[in-house]
């Protein structure tokens, strides 16, 4: 298996870590989807508390395909939590922001890139400003990056109306990974061939990969970003700035 971006383990620790470092943040609450995928941000949230010596501060869990988060709500607002991150799909994750801001609740929102940032901030409206995402691709609107550009030209190919967006951007990142795979091996293709050919790649028009022997994971890159009241999206450095 090969993985083009950073893991939700990576996601959730650079979420702690802000949270922690930036703001001095003791008490973390979470939210996850009851499914496979909530569990994998939930292990990674407690990883990444668990090496600081914290605890979870409350924990709310919602049923998949469902938007039913007043009893994770409730449970989240027990622990008075000063963050409270998660784990699902921007239905829910919209749903819990509205009826918490509703509520008087409101601690620092945070939600990793599964999410679908630009389903999530439509969602949202205007109650999204101040909410945190993590990404891990840079800004599908930064045509100063080449790869970026190449991504416009493509999902203009593919359809004028199309809206950039991290989601897209991703996906048109793993493409053109297997594209360089597949061509490096050319008609002669093989397993060895393809997989040794992914491992070597460096980058993609700029945007920097690494694999070793041990290492199947091309990018660890994380990047923060925040919902402006706009409900544009822009780059954080530092939560104590904000």
């Amino acid at each position: 298996m090969i993985n083009l971006r950073a893991s939700y383990n990576q996601e959730t620790e650079e979420m702690v870590d802000r949270l922690t470092s930036d703001l001095g943040i003791t008490r973390i609450a979470l939210l996850y989807q009851d499914d496979s995928y909530g569990r994998a941000g939930y292990n990674g949230v407690q990883a990444a508390l668990e090496r600081r010596d914290m605890t979870l501060a409350a924990v709310g869990v919602y049923p998949r395909n469902t938007t039913a988060v007043k009893t994770a709500l409730l449970d989240l607002r027990e622990g008075q939590p000063e963050a409270v991150i998660m784990v699902g799909a921007y239905e829910p994750v919209a749903a819990l922001v509205a009826w918490s801001r509703h509520l008087g609740f409101i601690p620092v929102f945070m939600t990793i890139s599964f999410v679908g940032s630009n389903a999530l901030a439509q969602e949202l409206g205007p109650e999204g400003a101040g909410v945190f995402v993590t990404q891990v691709v840079p800004f599908p609107t930064d045509t100063s990056l080449p790869v970026v550009q190449a991504y416009h030209r493509a999902l203009a190919a593919f359809d004028p109306d199309a809206v950039p967006g991290f989601v897209s951007f991703e996906g048109y990142l793993a493409g053109r990974l297997t594209i360089l795979g597949l061509e490096r091996c050319g008609p002669e293709l093989s397993r060895d061939c393809f997989l040794n050919s992914l491992r070597s790649a460096e980058e993609i028009d700029g945007f920097k990969l690494r694999f070793d022997s041990a290492d199947n994971q091309g990018s660890d890159a994380v990047f923060l970003t925040v919902i402006g009241a706009d409900g544009r999206y822009r780059a954080v450095t530092s939560l104590s700035s904000m």
